[in-house]
């Protein structure tokens, strides 16, 4: 029985110096640092997620705020908005730091967040930027246009 013990006694602590050695040897993980205006509408809107530092989702909202990185291009069917969504952009032209919906409805817009141009890259259909329910501008599919006004809500229809 004695031997046994023994046995078990070294199997055990083979055990643990197993098991230190993979913590010992991982690196930390990078940490990512948002751009202000991602780290803003993180705490301003829960249930964010932060891909990397130009782009965060919110899975529930159906919602992506990306701030745009100088060099790149990619093929986006209206301005930086890509096809099938409809974009919120906080500068004129559609240009800027810019929140993107994929679903069909009434989209809020975070109150840290200033509309200057809406983006409507579905190919049917328009978008209304509004505040509350006044339409202050309506959005053709295809196409885009500059705002006044607070816009409080995007809505979608088909």
């Amino acid at each position: 029985m004695k031997r046994t013990g023994v046995m078990f006694t070294l199997m055990l602590a083979a055990v643990f110096a197993i098991g230190a050695v993979p913590a010992a040897a991982t690196a930390a993980e990078p940490v990512i640092v948002p751009e202000p205006a991602i780290a803003e509408m993180l705490a301003e809107v829960p249930g964010g997620v932060l891909i990397d530092s130009n782009h965060a989702v919110w899975p529930e909202l159906d919602m992506e705020m990306t701030v745009p990185v100088a060099s790149g291009v990619s093929a986006r069917a209206v301005a930086g908005c890509a096809t099938g969504k409809i974009c919120a952009f906080n500068a004129a032209f559609a240009d800027g730091n810019f929140l993107s919906f994929g679903t069909c409805g009434i989209h809020s817009i975070p109150s840290s967040f200033t509309v200057k141009s809406v983006a409507n890259a579905r190919s049917s259909g328009t978008a209304q930027a509004r505040n509350g329910t006044t339409v202050l501008k309506t959005i053709s599919a295809g196409t885009y246009q500059n705002t006044t006004g607070t816009v409080t809500n995007i809505r979608c229809i088909l």
